[in-house]
């Protein structure tokens, strides 16, 4: 079991049940019913979100030889390339901010490499960065450093939306710190300027590595014209202060020079090419090599099973058996801290190690789920955490026994993580729960929401019935008569306010999470996130534990064969602990030589 978990073996791991009677009967039928109203909802948002703009300001950009934003991608995308997505709700129903962001970005396939795509809305306002718009952008920088992902950005901006200068000028900065320390890193970013970009947007295509400028359209200036001529008195014009051509004959900011839009894609897809840019850890030879086993059970399932009732329980078992491959699912430590699911599985041919809440976090669970990790990080299996927490035990018994204690370990393993971890909310995440289940303070490589999902130092009935109870301690001490209408009133308020903010679309409209899917969409985001982070190289643990671990498992290597260490050094350095322990055991046990 332990060789077929870590992907050493051809083993097969067990199937995981669906019992006759799960997807039948009334309960199920309303929660299908529930989830399936949510993820109409969810289609709505983005169908908003992700619009060109007015049919006006398409013509007008068609007329002027340009294309609108999804267009662009679609084009320099590879044929049948799939694209990730991301953030694709930022600023929606925030006042002043275009939903969906300033920019339409996410990953796919260019010339066979897997790249972060960004495009300027330039047919909505102009495209003008909003602070939803810098929020978006710090955290697709994020995720393109951590993933080392190479980027290709079509340029077009109005610049910063003037009316909200504060809230952009300060942190936007950023944006052209990270494509700097991207390249520094080996990280190839290329720029498409395919409009204009005046002042602090014409930093970005200078700080690329490849710069891609499409004639009689792209206008690249620090100042234009009626600046220049207000500060200096200068008479120009456009193109003689930043076109294109001049850019690629005197100023040597443009690389390369396009005729059209699809000719400066081309370029684009060229480049890519030439770069020839790999992932620095390889993918498993079973995503490669074979057709990864679907789901012995439907995904469309998983609607009925989980609804939009967040005080509804259900087996997270049930949900992990339609996202893995085969619905396969070697469990660890099944029987202990069942609060808290943990195993292995694939994802599309990748291996990952599974962490998924099937109530609260007692201190067996926390205990359990820390463990997991680190076995994970000394296999340099990425981790996917499925979160439906309502936060760790609380009470008498739980402190007593060290709940704090326990718990801390968890967060512990969960912070000092080195491995790749995705996090996907499928239901509540309150309070401490949330961070020990790597949510975004944590730094997942990737976050993605149901339609369900709330997130929250805990629920509203009982944050407002905690202010309550505060409330009438503090009056009492003070000998004050309490006013029941009055705060039944700001108790009846607070609670809409948590509802609010704890909503999926507030949380994803601030850019805290990396968008919400469809529960039925889960496999594939997943696997596409995972295949992601192998563009990065894997940091091996290098703690005391693990030094501990490689000569324990030395000390017992020796009593066992007879061998000095040396013997067995290039094995263990290149982390070949469980090869060495199944070889030990079976010294000692030769019928389990095959086992």
């Amino acid at each position: 079991m332990v060789a077929a978990a870590l992907g050493r073996s051809s083993v097969a791991l067990p199937v995981l049940p669906s019992p006759p009677g799960l997807t039948a009967g009334a309960d199920y039928a309303a929660r299908r019913e529930a989830m399936a109203g949510a993820v109409e909802k969810l289609g709505e948002a983005l169908g908003e979100a992700g619009s060109p703009g007015s049919d006006r300001a398409v013509a007008r950009a068609h007329k002027a030889g340009k294309d609108h934003a999804r267009a662009r991608i679609e084009a320099v995308l590879d044929q049948d390339s799939p694209f990730l997505e991301l953030l694709p709700l930022a600023g929606l129903g925030l006042k002043d901010n275009i939903p969906g962001g300033a920019n339409v970005a996410g990953i796919g396939l260019v010339a066979g490499v897997e790249t972060m795509v960004i495009a300027g809305r330039a047919t909505i306002k102009g495209g003008a960065i909003d602070e939803a718009s810098v929020r978006k952008g710090d955290r697709l920088a994020a995720i393109a450093a951590a993933n080392r992902l190479p980027t290709i950005t079509f340029v077009e901006s109005g610049g910063a939306n003037l009316r909200q200068q504060f809230k952009v000028f300060h942190a936007g900065g950023a944006s052209f710190r990270d494509i700097t320390r991207r390249s520094k890193a080996g990280i190839p970013s290329i720029a498409v300027v395919c409009g204009s970009c005046t002042a602090g947007g014409a930093y970005l295509p200078g700080m690329s590595d490849y710069v891609i400028m499409v004639k009689d359209n792209a206008k690249v200036f620090l100042a234009g014209p009626p600046l220049v001529k207000m500060a200096t008195g200068e008479v120009t014009t456009d193109d003689e202060l930043g076109g294109a051509v001049m850019h690629a004959s005197v100023s040597g900011v443009a690389d390369y020079l396009a005729e059209d839009e699809l000719h400066g894609i081309a370029l684009a897809r060229s480049v890519m090419a030439t770069v020839a840019y790999t992932k620095a850890t390889a993918l498993p030879h079973s995503h490669l090599h074979a057709l990864p086993e679907p789901p012995l059970y439907n995904p469309h399932e998983l609607l009925g099973i989980v609804g939009t009732d967040l005080k509804a329980s259900f087996d997270v078992r049930h949900v992990i058996a339609r996202i893995v491959d085969g619905s396969r699912f070697g469990a660890f430590k099944a029987a202990f801290g069942p609060t808290l699911v943990t195993g292995w599985a694939s994802i599309h041919g990748i291996p990952v190690g599974i962490i998924a809440n099937n109530g609260p976090l007692f201190s067996d669970a926390a205990n359990k789920g820390a463990q997991f990790i680190q076995i994970c990080n000394y296999r340099s299996i990425p981790l996917l955490f499925l979160q439906n927490i309502t936060g760790f035990m609380v009470g008498t018994a739980a402190e007593q026994e060290g709940i704090i204690r326990h718990g801390a370990k968890l967060i512990n393993a969960v912070s000092n993580s080195t491995v790749p971890a995705i996090t996907v909310i499928i239901g509540a995440s309150y309070g401490a729960g949330n961070y020990a289940m790597c949510g975004r303070a944590y730094e997942p490589r990737f976050l993605f929401a149901w339609p369900n999902s709330r997130v929250a130092v805990m629920g509203s009935e009982q944050l407002a019935g905690v202010m309550d109870i505060v409330v009438r301690a503090s009056a009492a001490r003070k000998g004050v008569a309490i006013d029941d209408d009055f705060l039944a009133s700001q108790k009846s308020k607070f609670i809409d306010q948590v509802e609010d903010q704890s909503d999926c679309y507030y949380v994803s409209a601030h850019c805290l999470d990396d968008g919400i899917i469809d529960p039925r969409e889960t496999r594939n985001v997943v696997g596409m996130a995972l295949s992601a982070t192998y563009s990065a190289p894997r940091a091996r643990l290098s703690s005391p534990e693990h030094l501990a671990l490689e000569q324990h498992v030395l000390d017992l290597a020796t009593q066992r064969f007879g061998l000095g260490h040396l013997a067995l050094q290039h094995s263990l350095r290149h982390g070949n602990h469980t090869l060495v322990l199944l070889q030990c055991r079976r010294v000692v046990h030769p019928r389990h030589a095959h086992g």
